[in-house]
C-alpha cells in the first residue's frame, strides 16, 4: 500500500507578519520538495475542512467560536506574542485539523499504509482554551480522540519529537486514559513545559528533556531507550506522530544539534515498533521546523521513511 499525503492551499493564506518565523514560506518548501520526483508515489489528497464537531472533541466551544470571532478581514489579530490570526487563519486551521482526521481514517480503513499531513498552521501548543506558540487548535490531540471515540479504538500512542514541548497535546491528553503522549524536546526552552514530573492523569505522559548542544546520539538513546520501550509495552493500535524538524541544528529557534539522518534513524524507529505493534499503522502530521533547509532535508527524509513502511 501506498503513503499518503494531505494538504491544503489554504495553507498558503495563513498570514503571519514579517520576520515571523512560522510564515507562507513554509507551506511552499514542502509543497516543492514532495514534488520531487522520488515522491512521485505518494497518494496525494486534498485535506478536507473539519467540521465544529471534530475540534469540539478536545476544545470547548466557547473557544471555538472566540477564535472565529477574533478572525479579521484584513490585517492581522494577535492573540499573544507569537500567535496571529490572518483573514485566511480559521480556514487553514480548519483543513489542518481536517487533514489530520482524513488521514486517520484512510488508514484505519486500510485505504493506504501510513499518512503525512503537510497543513499549517501547526497545533501541538494549543491548549484546551488556549491559543499559543502558533497553534490554534490541537491537530493531533483531536486526531487521537477521532481514533478512539469514531473508531473504537482501545489505544492510541502520540509521539512529539519536536524540540518544542507539545504542551498543549499533553493538556488535551493528560486526562485520557487510552492515549500514551511520549515527548522528547530540549529544556529549557518555549514553552517552559514537560519535566519528568508531568505524566498524565493515569501515567499516560511520558516526557523526556534534551539539553541544548546535545545532538543525535542522545536522541537516539532517550528514544531507543525510554520512549520505544514505553510505547511497545502500551502496544497501542495507532501511531501519532508530531512530526517538528526544529531540532535540526540550523534551526533558530533551539540549540538542539540534529542533523537530517537523525530525523531519518527517529522516522525507521518508529515505523519499526509500528510494524510490531499496530501492522505500521501511522499518521503524521507536520509541527516545527523554521530553517527552510533543514525543514526540506527533515520532510524528505521522514516521508521516505513513512513510504518505506508502507512498502
Amino acid at each position: 500500500m501506498t503513503t499518503a499525503y494531505f494538504s491544503h492551499p489554504s495553507s498558503f493564506d495563513h498570514a503571519t507578519p514579517p520576520g515571523h518565523p512560522e510564515r507562507m514560506d513554509r507551506a511552499y518548501v514542502l509543497a516543492e520538495t514532495l514534488r520531487a520526483p522520488a515522491f512521485a508515489a505518494l497518494d496525494r489528497r486534498r485535506a478536507p475542512s473539519c467540521e465544529a464537531e471534530e475540534i469540539l472533541r478536545c476544545h470547548p466551544e466557547a473557544y471555538l467560536d472566540l477564535i472565529e470571532a477574533k478572525s479579521p478581514g484584513h490585517g492581522v489579530t494577535q492573540l499573544d506574542p507569537d500567535t496571529f490570526l490572518s483573514p485566511g487563519s480559521f480556514t487553514a486551521a480548519r483543513h489542518g485539523v481536517g487533514g489530520c482526521a482524513a488521514a486517520v481514517d484512510a488508514v484505519l480503513s486500510g485505504e493506504v499504509a501510513n499518512a503525512f499531513v503537510g497543513c499549517r498552521p501547526p497545533g501541538h501548543h494549543a491548549e484546551r482554551e488556549t491559543a499559543m506558540g502558533f497553534c490554534f487548535f490541537g491537530n493531533v490531540a483531536i486526531a487521537a480522540k477521532r481514533a478512539l471515540d469514531h473508531h473504537g479504538l482501545s489505544r492510541v500512542a502520540v509521539l512529539d519529537f519536536d524540540v518544542h514541548h507539545g504542551n498543549g497535546t499533553q493538556d488535551l491528553l493528560w486526562d485520557e486514559p487510552r492515549a500514551l503522549f511520549c515527548s522528547s524536546h530540549q529544556m529549557p526552552l518555549f514553552p517552559g513545559t514537560g519535566a519528568a514530573s508531568e505524566t498524565g492523569g493515569s501515567g499516560n505522559v511520558m516526557n523526556l528533556s534534551l539539553a541544548p548542544g546535545s545532538g543525535g546520539d542522545e536522541m537516539r538513546e532517550a528514544w531507543a531507550g525510554t520512549i520505544l520501550p514505553a510505547v511497545r509495552d502500551f502496544s497501542p493500535e495507532l501511531i501519532l506522530v508530531s512530526a517538528g524538524f526544529d531540532a535540526d541544528a540550523r534551526d533558530p529557534l533551539a540549540q538542539l544539534t540534529w542533523n537530517t539522518d537523525d530525523f531519518a534513524w527517529l522516522t525507521r524507529a518508529i515505523g519499526e515498533v509500528a510494524d510490531e505493534v499496530c501492522g505500521g499503522r501511522v499518521v503524521s502530521t507536520l509541527e516545527g521546523g523554521y530553517d527552510l533547509e533543514a525543514l526540506a532535508a527533515g520532510v524528505a527524509a521522514h516521508v521516505t521513511g513513512l513510504m518505506e513502511l508502507g512498502a
